[in-house]
């Protein structure tokens, strides 16, 4: 199997490679997406359209929508899926957990933990700082999702997993995962409340003390707070299942 898995891994890297030749050139103004009519209206009316100076942000929160809606959608499913193959219930969650094979002592290092009770506060800081910040700057719901998971992970690396459930449940997390959601597809449904289409958040600006291209820059931010939510949540509940093979229990 292990041979196969092998060829099969060569043989799309080869196609890839392949491929790669017929790729423009970096920088070229004349390749398909510099030259597309779309790109062209993105680079000119995007400060426009939104009031956003972070083109990046803007595209993936208000032209596509949709989409980034559905990939915060798959994780979400991603997460619930690991945690359904992984999570040890019934007579498997009654089973002695697996012993340690090394014999070093299980009391955290003084060092470490004193260490990371400072550093935990600025990650999170700085992980409100990327999410809020996305508009003007890279970064936006995904990595300051990412970073405020790594927070809630490096507590269970320097203590233990259930110093971190203290903090945030793995079933918490998954109510915080579909909350996420809620919130991004809610804000969407709220525009077609208010007679727009669905996320279209222009429409917000009748209960909203500004323009319409305001309205589209604040519930921007709604929705990248939906998704840090979402992202925040599903990489802790993952981490925790792959740490202790589903019994939520010790841990690394």
């Amino acid at each position: 199997m292990k041979k196969v898995a092998l060829a099969v891994t060569l043989f799309i890297g080869a196609l890839l490679l392949y491929a790669a030749k017929d790729f423009s050139a970096w920088g070229d103004l004349q390749s398909p997406a510099s030259a597309s009519p779309v790109s062209k209206h993105f680079i000119a009316d995007t400060g426009v359209d939104t009031e956003v100076p972070n083109m990046v942000t803007a595209v993936l929160a208000d032209y596509r929508g949709f989409d980034t809606m559905f990939e915060t959608v798959v994780i979400f499913i991603a997460g619930i899926a690991i945690i359904a193959i992984l999570r040890c219930t019934g007579a498997d969650a009654d089973s002695p957990a697996l012993e340690r094979e090394s014999d070093v002592a299980t009391e955290p290092d003084l060092i470490v933990t004193n260490t990371v009770r400072l550093l935990i506060p600025v990650i999170q800081l700085f992980a409100f700082y990327v999410l809020a910040h996305g508009h003007v700057s890279p970064g936006g719901g995904f990595q300051g999702g990412v970073i405020m998971g790594a927070s809630f992970i490096l507590v269970a690396l320097a203590w233990d997993l259930p110093k971190a459930m203290d903090r945030l449940s793995v079933d918490r997390a998954v109510m915080l995962a579909g909350v996420g959601i809620l919130i991004y597809a809610g804000i969407g449904l709220f525009s077609m409340l208010l007679g727009g289409e669905f996320l279209d958040y222009a429409e917000l600006y009748h209960i909203l003390p500004v323009s319409r291209e305001m309205a589209r820059y604040h519930a921007m931010l709604g929705v990248e707070i939906g998704v840090a939510f979402t992202v925040t949540t599903v990489m802790f509940a993952i981490y925790a299942n792959l740490s202790t093979r589903g019994r939520l229990e010790g841990g690394l």
